[in-house]
């Protein structure tokens, strides 16, 4: 009975609401997910507004203070590497990268697996059938070798003529990776919105959709889609995670991101190799990425606690 009653309790506040705004409100009552979420948030400014403010890029170098160690009372705050280039300004800048991967990367992850699974769900029969044996191909090779796979073939096929004409970092390398990132993202949210969608095909207002006349694909669109999307949002925090540490390890062996752009993976891969001699080339960047991971954490199991009260 208790369980109920806190159920009750949690969903008082709310009524009137629709379920959306209900799991919004529930989120923004667990202040550790909240302060974890401005956290995150001030994060991703820095990165993406510092670098605009200061009077030099993360590119350029300072021959005058070449390996500069941590001085707060310098311009370059957090020291310089071995190029003179501003430490902070390219961990920011690096940033830009790991984050955009991240989060564009599960953006188009969730969209790509909501309406894969939503279809495949309602249509059933042998399209259900087909569709899911392809994701349970797809999901038998390991994670890390498919990924890896896939961005070695991609960047192979696309460097003949992606790096002829388009320049700066949008390579072939740094494109394949964000490819492969998405192509491997979106399996298990597909088999978690596949699973929403057959729940869903037999409720009331679907059949009463489908005796108004509407198709298939309308209805799919129209009422499955936006109905399964509360059911994957919480997975697609955790797809943040996996994308952003999927580029880290993979720039961190050298197969990720490219010169000219920089990410955090390979910001801690150059650190590594000059932890002997400069502690700051790898902590600086370590230490965005562990708070970057901490946070999407905590805001992980605020989005579960508000989009399944069940689970409080």
């Amino acid at each position: 009975m208790s369980d109920v009653a806190d159920i009750a309790t949690a969903l008082a506040p709310v009524q009137g609401l629709s379920p959306f705004r209900a799991s919004l409100h529930r989120f923004s009552q667990n202040r550790l997910a909240v302060v974890n979420f401005f956290i995150l948030a001030l994060v991703v400014l820095a990165c993406f507004v510092v670098p605009h403010l200061m009077p030099f890029t993360a590119e350029d170098a300072d021959f005058e203070n070449l390996s500069a160690p941590v001085n707060l009372l310098s311009i370059h705050l957090f020291g310089t590497d071995d190029l003179g280039r501003d430490l902070l300004l390219r961990v920011l800048d690096g940033g830009q990268v790991s984050l955009a991967l991240g989060f564009f990367g599960a953006l188009i992850s969730v969209l790509i697996s909501v309406v894969y699974g939503a279809t495949a769900g309602y249509l059933g029969g042998r399209i259900d059938d087909l569709m899911m044996r392809f994701v349970d191909i797809l999901l038998s090779v390991p994670f890390m070798f498919l990924v890896i796979m896939i961005n070695v073939s991609l960047s192979d096929w696309l460097g003949w003529w992606l790096d002829a004409w388009l320049g700066g970092w949008l390579t072939a390398k740094n494109l394949s990776l964000f490819i492969a990132v998405v192509i491997t993202l979106w399996l298990t949210p597909a088999v978690i919105a596949r699973g929403q969608a057959v729940s869903l095909r037999n409720r009331e207002f679907v059949e009463a959709a489908r005796a108004g006349g509407m198709s298939s694909w309308q209805i799919i669109w129209q009422h499955v889609v936006p109905n399964s999307v509360n059911v994957v949002i919480v997975y697609s925090s955790l797809l943040v995670l996996e994308a952003i540490l999927t580029e880290s390890f993979l720039s961190f062996l050298g197969i990720g991101v490219q010169a000219p752009a920089a990410s955090w993976g390979t910001l801690i891969s150059d650190g590594a190799r000059e932890l002997e001699t400069d502690a700051s080339l790898l902590l600086l960047p370590g230490a965005f990425l562990a708070l970057t991971l901490f946070c999407l954490n905590y805001i992980t199991d605020g989005l579960r606690d508000a989009f399944d009260p069940n689970e409080r």
